[in-house]
């Protein structure tokens, strides 16, 4: 859509603008849909008018896109232009405030898309990588970690050591359970490509509690102990089976077991924490770090799964970063393929300056991603680095990205509908 002119008026304008006399403004807010990798990616370019200033950002929601990009087109775009970019806290605060219901993932990922479009503008201006903003590096790399799955303990064994000659100390495992929809997993024994396609395929969650405990501490009794492996539950227990499954996988020597209960169940981590050892990990799904305050107390939780775009940008999941470093809490920020290159590199930018960082997880792009976003930032020996060049690092090909084109709703999001075996509705 057309956006204002930079001169028009500006509402609840900044008084200190005018006062400091600042030159630089926002005259456009654009964004672009695309999908190299599959998944809809939702691009945020915050431009200027000082020529070939602009930033970058990621908006991605992929199972409510188009949503999305209305709040931005429609909404945000038009409050921007003309205010000064560099009042981030100012532009993020005042932007929340605006849809006066505020919260939920849509606001939160259109926020978040602006907001690390405004990190990445600020840096570029002041020609220094993003990290340099956040206080400078306390380590060298990120940390990553990436994902294998099978069917048998041998199998996925197999694929664990592979990981580890790549240089991986960090490998999720996800377990395929037969006759049942698993998540991060292909069919066992193959599966009725339609049934797939509709998600008529149930979650039975008395196979996978006799399944999947078994085969992760036979994976652990063939890699050894020089390898920390994780596995993703994906809020797919009810509290009781949640004890159940911690109580079975004690011996698999867990780095942490990742969103073993669903958001609407957050009050009983803190009782599983006390009765078990196996560390903690949730958060992903959350949308606003308020979420997150609760099981930050005692904590009930080890490491918060913070996904950058849906909690509104950096500006607060740094806050986060904070709290958790204080209250003793690891991240574990999200990352597969569904989050960006821009917000990858974002992430990576907050993990190496801030000292409550324990591993990153470390999407493998396709090659079409590589064209699309130069200077996309892919693992080496296990570890991620961030960029050196100003900003975050990561451009965006307009041209490319108009041969990829995203796909219809209901196409990439119909994965998150699912059925239990009584037929009644299941998280994902």
């Amino acid at each position: 859509m057309a956006q204002p002119d930079a001169r028009s008026d500006v509402l609840a304008p900044a008084p200190w603008v005018e006062e400091r006399g600042a030159k630089i403004r926002i005259t456009a807010v654009r964004t672009f849909l695309t999908a190299p990798h599959g998944c809809p990616h939702l691009i945020v370019r915050v431009e200027t008018n000082e020529p070939g200033l602009y930033g970058l950002g990621c908006a991605s929601d992929p199972q409510r896109t188009l949503a999305v990009r209305s709040v931005l087109d429609d909404y945000l775009a038009p409050m921007l232009v003309g205010r000064d970019p560099d009042d981030i806290e100012d532009i993020h605060r005042l932007m929340l405030n605006s849809a006066y219901w505020r919260g939920g993932s849509l606001t939160g990922n259109a926020l978040g898309g602006v907001d690390v479009a405004l990190w990445d503008l600020k840096a570029k201006r002041l020609g220094a990588p993003l990290y340099s903003l956040f206080g400078g590096r306390v380590r060298s790399r990120a940390d990553a970690y990436t994902h294998v799955d099978g069917a048998e303990a041998a199998e996925i064994a197999d694929k664990v050591t592979a990981a580890r000659e790549l240089g991986y100390r960090h490998v999720r495992v996800q377990a395929a359970v037969p006759g049942s929809d698993t998540y991060g997993t292909k069919a066992a024994g193959g599966a009725d490509p339609r049934a797939a396609r509709l998600r008529s395929v149930p979650w039975d969650s008395a196979a996978y509690l006799r399944t999947v405990p078994r085969i992760l501490t036979e994976v652990r009794a063939l890699v050894g102990d020089e390898v920390e492996l994780l596995h993703d539950v994906h809020e797919r227990l009810d509290p009781r089976q949640a004890r159940d499954f911690l109580r079975r996988v004690e011996d698999a020597g867990l780095y942490f077991v990742e969103d073993l209960l669903a958001p609407e169940d957050a009050a009983h981590f803190a009782g599983l924490r006390a009765h078990s050892p196996v560390p903690l990990a949730v958060g992903e799904l959350f949308s606003d770090i308020g979420q997150f305050l609760p099981l930050l107390e005692g904590p009930a939780i080890d490491f918060a799964r913070i996904r950058v775009p849906t909690l509104g940008g950096l500006t607060p999941a740094r806050k986060l970063a904070v709290l958790c470093e204080l209250r003793g809490v690891r991240l574990a920020p999200h990352g597969p393929a569904d989050v960006s290159p821009v917000a990858q590199a974002a992430t990576i930018a907050m993990d190496i300056s801030s000292h409550a960082f324990g591993v990153q997880e470390a999407a493998v792009f396709r090659p079409p991603v590589h064209e699309v976003f130069p200077g996309t930032i892919t693992a080496a020996g296990g570890s991620l680095a961030p960029s050196e060049t100003p900003g975050h690092g990561v451009d965006f090909d307009e041209a490319a990205a108009r041969r990829h084109p995203v796909p219809e709703p209901l196409e990439h999001d119909r994965w998150a509908m699912l059925r239990n075996t009584d037929g009644s509705v299941q998280r994902p």
